[in-house]
Formats: C-alpha cells, sequence, structure tokens
C-alpha cells in the first residue's frame, strides 16, 4: 500500500507472451548484486520515491539517461572499482496503465569496470525491456519486499 506523496516501486515482469519464465530483471539483477550494494541502491530509491522523483536532485546517484535511453533514468552506486546501475522509468499517472498511482518501475540492470562502457548490445536490451514494458496495459510487474 502507498503512503500519500510516495511514489511505489514496482518490478517490471515479462508477460508470459514474452519470456513464459516471466522474469524480472531487475529483480534478477539485484538478487545477484552483493548484499551492501542493495541496501545502497535501495536506500537511493527509498529517498527518490520520498521527494517526489520529479524534486530530486540527481547528485550523480539517479540521473536521467538521454539519447537512445531517454524517458529512463538510473541509479549509480560505486564499490570499489565497480560502478553498479539498475535502470528504472518513472510512471507519474499509474493509474493510467494499471498501478495504485504514481511509481518507479524497476526494469533491469547492469555491472560494470570504472572507467568503461556498457555495451551497446546490453543497452539494446535494457531498452528492449524498456519498450516491452511500455506496450503492456495494464504493466506487468511484481511489487519488491522491502
Amino acid at each position: 500500500m502507498s503512503q500519500p506523496g510516495v511514489w511505489d516501486l514496482h518490478f517490471f515482469e515479462r508477460h508470459v507472451d514474452d519470456d513464459p519464465a516471466r522474469s524480472a530483471p531487475a529483480s534478477d539483477y539485484l538478487l545477484g548484486c552483493p548484499l551492501n550494494i542493495r541496501v545502497r541502491i535501495f536506500a537511493v530509491l527509498n529517498a527518490v520515491r520520498a521527494a517526489p522523483p520529479p524534486q530530486f536532485s540527481g547528485g550523480g546517484i539517479w540521473e536521467a539517461m538521454h539519447g537512445e535511453m531517454a524517458g529512463m533514468y538510473e541509479v549509480r552506486i560505486k564499490s570499489g572499482r565497480w560502478l553498479y546501475r539498475l535502470f528504472c522509468s518513472l510512471e507519474r499517472t499509474g493509474t493510467d496503465v494499471g498501478l495504485a498511482g504514481p511509481a518507479i518501475m524497476l526494469i533491469d540492470g547492469r555491472t560494470k569496470p570504472e572507467r568503461t562502457e556498457i555495451r551497446k548490445t546490453e543497452y539494446a536490451k535494457i531498452r528492449a525491456r524498456y519498450d516491452e514494458m511500455r506496450q503492456r496495459v495494464p504493466r506487468s510487474i511484481v511489487a519488491p519486499e522491502n
């Protein structure tokens, strides 16, 4: 249940027509991250959702994406020589797409060594998940347990 003014968090779950296993890429990604990284990612998400998102100042840990990734945001966590990135989108009018209200959709994630780039093919996969999510109304989701 949502708190007034606080946006919900939802994991995007692939629709059975697109993936019979109904995977949730962001959930799978986070489960593969060290616990301390998951805690830090959810701390950022909880700060963003309470702000709410349009008023949250990114400060390098929550940033809007550009170019081919426009429409998405990312949580950026650095630990040692590794960068953990969780890709999200905002559903400002969540009720229009079958949600209880405004929500942050958790789409997918990637980890990379610092000072390297994510391959274009990986960005394309993330973009495909975003596009897949956006075509479904109501949204196909799993609510996180946090």
